[in-house]
């Protein structure tokens, strides 16, 4: 994933590339779990086991979104001298205002009583929730290209 960094992040949570691992991981199974949900067919008529494994996972998700532009930030600045940080920094703007965006969407969907499958597959398809997966896939290149 992102190239490995030996500081301490903020507030003493770990290595910043291992914290940003983390969330894309989370951020990245939420998304494989909702495609499968959204391809079953659960009616939103009434809460389900299953409507209950698609709330934890957008929980998780959501969890994940919250504050992740700060720690691409604050990787980014503790990258060192090698890295000219100024785009950086302005794509995890980007970053920031695409996670707000999907998190949004994903605590509307919490919203409901029952998660039905229809609803995630239009959180799938949710432009908001794809601009972040996308921002996550070019971050990630761009940063193992960068420390090659």
């Amino acid at each position: 994933m992102i190239a490995p960094d030996k500081e301490a992040g903020a507030g003493g949570q770990g290595p910043p590339d291992q914290e940003i691992a983390k969330r894309i991981d989370s951020i990245e199974e939420a998304y494989e779990f909702f495609l499968a949900y959204a391809s079953q067919g659960i009616p939103s008529d009434h809460p389900s086991a299953s409507s209950n494994q698609i709330r934890q996972y957008l929980e998780r998700c959501d969890t994940a979104l919250n504050g992740l532009g700060d720690a691409v930030a604050g990787f980014v600045n503790s990258a060192g001298p090698g890295l000219d940080p100024t785009p950086y920094r302005a794509f995890a703007g980007v970053i920031d205002r695409d996670a707000r965006d999907a998190s949004a969407a994903i605590q509307l969907v919490l919203s409901l009583k029952a998660i039905g499958s229809q609803v995630i597959d239009n959180l799938n398809a949710s432009i908001h929730l794809r601009a972040l997966l996308t921002d996550l896939f070019l971050i990630d290149e761009v940063l193992k290209t960068a420390s090659r």
